[in-house]
């Protein structure tokens, strides 16, 4: 194993002793997986030999590898086995009895086309948790149909609410859909572990890429359902909450405010010099601003247009108006407050070289989690993992003469 970054020992992380069997490939699979790790969890990452994961060689590469690859896969252990091979199969078979929960993020039916159903993967070992990810879910008549992170955001509601209005709606600039698929597959296990803390059965977890995506649009539809609102794009402002948006200052920059709460709204008026409109009876609750949303945005960046963002900024602070810039990844890396809470980690490669990557989330008082391992080479724990579950030498060497598994590259 890695033990490039082998910081604490294992016992004192929050999920020490789980043992996470990861199938899936890509982003969100492997997010959860990955989240898993930072907190102690086993994970043996299962990639196709020779191949790998397609993460290997996505966005910007380092030496032949994505540096992206250096967030998503660290703290794993890396199998490279064939998954369509009736061999490669059974080893997982094997794995799976060994293990506390199996994730995967392929296409409905994989799995079962493979002979690896939860089903039959649970009677092997009756609580194994079973994380299942796909663009629709498990069930459905859109089951079927392959979906990426960017349709589930679009199917969830997201993509229609992302533009200017009258524009066309655009990405959120990441793939969000798959993360938040992940972090609720993450919530769906630790509550699986939960349950079978008390009773000793695992059960499957189906998380739909829309379906975590629409969980997180707050009142789109009851505001439908109730009014028959179509909410619509609405730029940089919230609509329905005022005021909150971003102001152009002095020499370009944006400053995002939020004056919407009923004490702060009164502290950014009396601040910009609109006493009236902080003493107005009128605009003391948020449906008395919204009504009149579009003359305080104007009086707000009025006030700003005359100030530059770093001014601007300043002296919200001082009134506590809740404020900020709009940062890019190079303010980013210089901010010392990044720093302070440990979000910028270096990491050292193996060629020697350095890179900066992000810090663990969330925070945790008595069990952090942590970046112990570097992202895996490909197949590079094979060997070391077969032989855990029973495998010889001369057994794993035949089943890499044959294709079947790889070792490290």
């Amino acid at each position: 194993m890695n033990q490039t970054l082998h910081f604490a020992n294992q016992s004192a992380f929050a999920l020490a002793g789980l043992k996470v069997l990861e199938l899936g490939q890509l982003i969100a699979g492997p997010f959860a997986a990955k989240t898993l790790a930072d907190f102690g969890a086993e994970v043996i990452k299962v990639e196709p030999p020779v191949s790998g994961d397609p993460l290997r060689k996505w966005r910007m590469l380092k030496d032949g590898t994505s540096v992206w690859w250096q967030v998503q896969s660290r703290n794993k252990r890396s199998l490279a086995l064939d998954l369509r091979t009736p061999e490669g199969q059974e080893l997982i078979r094997l794995l799976a009895c060994e293990s506390d929960v199996l994730i995967e993020n392929f296409r409905p039916g994989a799995l079962e086309g493979w002979g690896l159903s939860p089903e039959n993967l649970m009677e092997l070992n009756p609580r194994l948790i079973v994380l299942r990810i796909s663009g629709y879910g498990q069930t459905g008549p859109y089951r079927n149909r392959p979906g990426f992170g960017v349709i589930g955001e679009a199917m969830g509601g997201l993509r229609h609410l992302t533009a200017e209005p009258g524009r066309v709606p655009v990405r959120v600039g990441v793939s969000i859909g798959d993360t938040l698929a992940a972090l609720h597959g993450v919530i769906g296990i630790l509550l699986a572990l939960q349950h079978r803390h008390t009773t000793g059965q695992g059960q499957v977890i189906d998380v739909a890429l829309y379906e975590a995506v629409f969980n997180c649009m707050e009142s789109l539809l009851p505001e439908y359902s109730a009014f028959g609102a179509v909410r619509a794009p609405a730029g940089s402002s919230l609509p329905g909450i005022a005021p909150t948006n971003a102001y152009l200052c002095k020499g370009g920059g944006y400053a995002l405010i939020a004056g919407n709460g009923d004490s702060i709204f009164k502290r950014l008026m009396t601040l910009i010099g609109r006493d009236d409109l902080a003493k107005e009876e009128a605009l003391a609750d948020n449906a008395g601003r919204v009504a009149r949303v579009e003359e305080l945005d104007k009086a707000i960046g009025a006030w700003t247009a005359q100030r530059t963002v770093a001014e601007v900024l300043d002296m919200l602070d001082a009134a506590s108006v809740p404020a900020g810039r709009i940062y890019n990844v190079a303010d980013i890396a210089a901010d010392p407050h990044y720093a302070a809470r440990e979000m910028l980690q270096h990491i050292q490669l193996s060629d020697g070289n350095q890179l900066t990557v992000p810090g663990v989330v969330p925070k945790l008082s008595k069990t952090p989690g942590q970046h112990r391992y570097n992202a895996p080479a490909l197949g590079q724990d094979t060997d070391e993992i077969l032989e855990e579950i029973g495998l010889t030498t001369e057994q794993i060497q035949k089943l890499k003469a044959i294709g079947i598994v790889g070792g490290a590259v």
